[in-house]
């Protein structure tokens, strides 16, 4: 890894992750009308379409058996991941939702040790506490009172989707080292609506007219979203961009707010900047024995 492209693959993760954050926003809204499920079906398929016609254009070869296996191992993932997420957050606030969510990158460090054989360095670390702290003090602003069975249920499929998304960060740092971004957003999609389809003739309808200017935002917003973090994965180390995360706080706040009318708290604008500092810690790389090694592909 060439130390001077960690600045733009961190900066190209933190816009990727804002992408996806408004993406959030957009499935709510729409999934509420029509279902997590059909909006996440519909969604994809339009992601297929978009990223095959990009995809075809470059005339690709035919990747090899090995890295198919990932792509669709990566899918798996994927589809638990987001069909837990998105059935969660119809259930609870968004932007306490994604607070739930932020256990999967401290989950992601450990795994990045474990299978990529990372050395943790103590900046990430410290980062990532720093930032856990900062959705400490926002969820205790947040979360109070008496939730409802259904939201409670909601909260339990985020925190599920959270440790998926963890392994998946992991695989998509494994990803990365093997596709381009484009072939990675065109077979994960293709993939993960193979995978989903498979519910299709019990739950599968087809949307209002209304509904698709907002599906097809998504599915851009998504595609956006997967070629910069892949391209980002592609060129920095786990440990360095999973404090990243953090920042879907800042932006899931205001989505809240703009969207379904969630207020900004004392608490908010303290967590987020907390968050801010771990991210800016995590990210900051010391020369000679701090600096990390590079990651192996040691995954199955």
């Amino acid at each position: 890894m060439a130390r001077n492209q960690v600045p733009a693959a961190f900066a190209a993760a933190c816009l990727g992750i804002a992408f996806y954050a408004v993406m959030d926003a957009v499935m709510k809204a729409v999934s509420i009308e029509i279902g997590a499920y059909n909006m996440l079906v519909w969604r994809i398929g339009v992601a297929v379409l978009l990223t095959g016609g990009l995809y075809a254009f470059t005339r690709p070869a035919l990747p090899a058996r090995s890295t198919m296996k990932v792509h669709f191992g990566r899918s798996i993932l994927v589809a638990a991941m987001a069909s837990s997420f998105f059935w969660g957050i119809v259930r609870v606030p968004l932007a306490e939702a994604i607070a739930l969510s932020f256990i999967a990158p401290l989950i992601a460090l450990g795994l990045a040790a474990l299978f990529l054989k990372e050395r943790i360095g103590a900046q990430s670390l410290w980062g990532s506490l720093i930032g856990l702290g900062g959705v400490a003090v926002v969820v205790a602003g947040r979360i109070g009172g008496t939730h409802s069975h259904e939201t409670v249920l909601g909260m339990a499929a985020v925190l599920f989707s959270a440790v998926v998304y963890a392994a998946n960060l992991v695989v998509a740092r494994h990803q990365a080292q093997l596709a381009r971004p484009l072939e990675i957003a065109f077979f994960q999609n293709l993939f993960v609506l193979g995978l989903l389809g498979l519910a299709a003739p019990w739950w599968l309808a087809v949307p209002a007219a209304e509904h698709w200017p907002g599906i097809g935002a998504a599915a851009l917003l998504a595609i956006v979203s997967l070629l910069l973090l892949s391209w980002a994965y592609a060129r920095a180390e786990a440990q360095v961009l999973v404090s990243v995360e953090y920042t879907a706080f800042i932006w899931a706040s205001l989505m809240g707010w703009w969207i379904f009318g969630e207020k900004l708290t004392a608490a908010t604008i303290a967590g987020t900047l907390l968050i801010v500092a771990g991210c800016l810690i995590a990210a900051r790389r010391q020369g000679g024995r701090g600096a990390a090694p590079e990651a192996e592909t040691v995954l199955p």
